[in-house]
């Protein structure tokens, strides 16, 4: 569709970028209004729990209604995406999402939740980023690519099954999940302004989606089929801050670059805009830890709570699910272990 917009000198690339700014300054906004964060609603007291936990599935809902939609619409496909391997990687998705799971209670939050802090001036936030990014670069082209391939080499075979779809009823699946999950939502005792931001952030996915697999697609010129992610965004976005001149920009810097922007507009307008650091050697060890643990979990994985939660389950992948709970219950066990010390 892109060669019939009639740009000249843009390629799909770099609308991509702007595509990407424009989709991170609405999450950014959004989720600092909101506080979305899946950490915030699995540790604690469960009871203090549910309304964060309202406030996410109602994004994880509208995310999955809108991208089974687009699909109706003939307007994305799935059908070659990483996400619906014919092979299942179990050990990856568990172990990946474990230590995702548990990173994100040691560093105080998910990477896309510390994305927006770091626009609120959080400079915890954004040391744990930048630590996050080194070692989600390093497990997926460095030294721990190694341990990467070994773990992703242990996969079941799915028989072409590697989706909700997939089984009688298909679209029945996802779509009552996205049903069950706003129930719940409205159910919780969240606050109905929360309730309806982290809608409108579920509803980016399927625009992400539409936008770099049917608006941005140019045969001559592809760009990846991508949605709202952070795993390897961050990374993208590292290495493009230190080889601008020889690695291009995509998709994911203008996301997290927008992220930022908007989470710092959303602070400065509400006044909640607030430097904040680091409180000793022993906090810095426990974000510093968790920051490791997230950026190999998130590559192993292959996302994080939001590029496998809310855009990989949007996709009714079966691997997506599978991660998704893995973090959750890491999540969990290991709050009640930091709450039991």
């Amino acid at each position: 569709m892109y060669e019939s917009l009639g740009f000249e000198e843009l390629t799909p690339l770099g609308a991509s970028v702007l595509l990407g700014l424009g989709l991170g300054f609405l999450y950014g906004g959004l989720a600092q209004r909101s506080a979305f964060c899946l950490r915030r609603s699995l540790v604690g007291e469960w009871r203090d729990c549910l309304p964060a936990l309202g406030v996410w599935v109602m994004g994880l809902a509208t995310a999955i209604a809108g991208t089974r939609l687009a699909v109706a619409a003939g307007l994305v496909s799935f059908e070659a995406h990483r996400f619906l391997a014919p092979d299942l990687p179990v050990v990856s998705a568990l172990v990946g999402g474990a230590l995702f799971g548990a990173g994100m209670v040691l560093a105080g939050g998910c990477v896309s939740r510390l994305t927006v802090l770091a626009g609120g001036g959080n400079l915890r936030a954004l040391l744990v980023l930048v630590v996050f990014a080194v070692t989600a670069h390093a497990t997926m082209k460095g030294v721990l690519a190694p341990l990467r391939e070994t773990l992703g080499a242990a996969k079941i075979p799915g028989d072409g099954a590697a989706a909700l779809t997939a089984l009688p009823g298909s679209e029945v699946w996802p779509l009552g999940l996205a049903f069950t999950a706003a129930v719940f939502s409205l159910r919780s005792g969240a606050r109905a302004s929360h309730v309806a931001m982290a809608g409108a952030i579920g509803l980016l996915v399927p625009l992400g989606w539409i936008g770099t697999g049917f608006v941005l697609l140019d045969d001559f010129d592809p760009i990846p089929l991508q949605s709202l992610g952070f795993t390897g965004p961050m990374a993208d976005t590292l290495f493009w801050t230190v080889a601008a001149t020889s690695i291009p920009a995509g998709f994911g810097t203008g996301l997290v670059a927008g992220v930022i922007a908007g989470s710092l507009a959303a602070a400065l307008v509400a006044g909640d805009f607030r430097w904040e650091s680091l409180e000793g050697p022993r906090q810095t060890g426990r974000y510093l830890a968790g920051a490791v643990m997230m950026g190999v979990g998130g590559v192993l994985a292959g996302g994080c709570t939001v590029g496998a939660g809310l855009s990989g389950v949007s996709t009714a992948s079966f691997a997506a699910l599978l991660t998704l709970a893995a973090m959750a219950a890491s999540a969990r066990v290991a709050g009640a272990a930091l709450a039991g010390r």
